[in-house]
């Protein structure tokens, strides 16, 4: 058994305890390089890794994997092609974070209208000025992707007594309003919206140039999904200008390398920032181990695992 994600097993459940007690020879590695783990690749049966990419390199080399047990929801860094062709199952652990990252997304939403972390900063310096805030209460919230944890957002934000719409080409108005908002188009939107939430998969840009000049003035985005929904060029440029309120994001494009224009220290009173920290709880962390160990100890011994995301050719 390989784990390559660093937090496994770090909350109150035991899961390394589990596979050990089910007689799985478990190695670890912090690193995810293809030649520091080719040896645990050569001799591995299960593959427990993180965000990091699994590729078709990696699998070549791991030729008695029969399960990627991926430690999260998000499969876009595993070739989930590869992987078919080899007959090696891949499964993820899709609702075992989803509370905890609606949480950090409404965090964001709270702490850009009243600019927490620039207040936090002034008053270390001794400057006790006030910057004017805006109540939640009284703001149009749009969520765009409308799936578990845009529900989850939207659940949570009711009480508060904002107007919450939603975009989700996936789903019918009845749907849509069935997991509280009220649909829209993107357009509309993007118009409305005093504060807008990313909740959809990554791929090509949500927020860039044409969003901005028909965005509501002074709006606040929260990006809690993905760094490539959002153009940051664009977004930095609106921020310097005034357009854009307030910027909020638990991920930038600088995960994968390179400089983000949003980390200009020009910024720095218009942006927060979390270190992609959404599904780190100790409850989510029990969540996605006990899901991944459920799901190793089930395909090895037999059956059929849950929450698999693709169809392996048969070995």
């Amino acid at each position: 058994m390989l784990v390559t994600t660093r937090s496994f097993s770090s909350g109150s459940y035991d899961a390394l305890g589990a596979l050990a007690a089910a007689g799985c020879i478990v190695r670890r590695r912090a690193d995810h390089e293809l030649d520091e783990i080719s040896d645990e690749l050569a001799v591995a049966s299960a593959w427990i890794p993180g965000t990091a990419a699994v590729t078709a390199e990696h699998l070549a080399r791991a030729p008695h994997l029969r399960i990627v047990a991926r430690y999260g929801t998000g499969t876009d860094a595993v070739d989930l092609h590869a992987a078919a062709r080899r007959g090696i199952v891949v499964t993820n652990t899709p609702d075992a974070s989803t509370g905890a990252v609606a949480e950090l997304a409404v965090a964001l939403i709270f702490a850009a209208l009243r600019g927490l972390t620039s207040a936090d900063r002034r008053v270390r310096t001794g400057d006790w000025s006030v910057e004017r805030g805006r109540e939640l209460g009284n703001c149009t919230v749009g969520i765009v992707g409308l799936g578990r944890i845009g529900r989850g957002v939207a659940r949570r934000l009711a009480p508060f007594g904002c107007r919450l719409i939603g975009h989700d080409p996936w789903l019918s108005e009845q749907e849509a309003r069935a997991r509280g908002a009220e649909p829209v188009t993107l357009e509309a939107l993007a118009a409305q919206a005093d504060v807008v939430t990313l909740h959809t998969p990554g791929g090509s840009a949500i927020i860039g140039a044409d969003w901005i000049a028909r965005s509501k003035p002074g709006q606040i985005l929260v990006n809690a999904a993905r760094a490539s929904l959002v153009d940051e060029h664009a977004v930095a440029e609106a921020l310097r200008d005034g357009r854009l309120g307030r910027y909020a994001s638990d991920t930038l494009s600088t995960e994968s390398g390179g400089k983000s224009p949003l980390l200009d220290p020009a910024l720095e009173p218009l942006t927060i920032f979390s270190p992609h920290a959404g599904a780190h709880t100790r409850e989510a962390v029990d969540r996605m181990g006990r899901g991944a160990v459920e799901a190793v100890l089930t395909l090895l011994g037999g059956g059929t695992p849950g929450n698999v995301v693709n169809i392996p050719a048969v070995r």
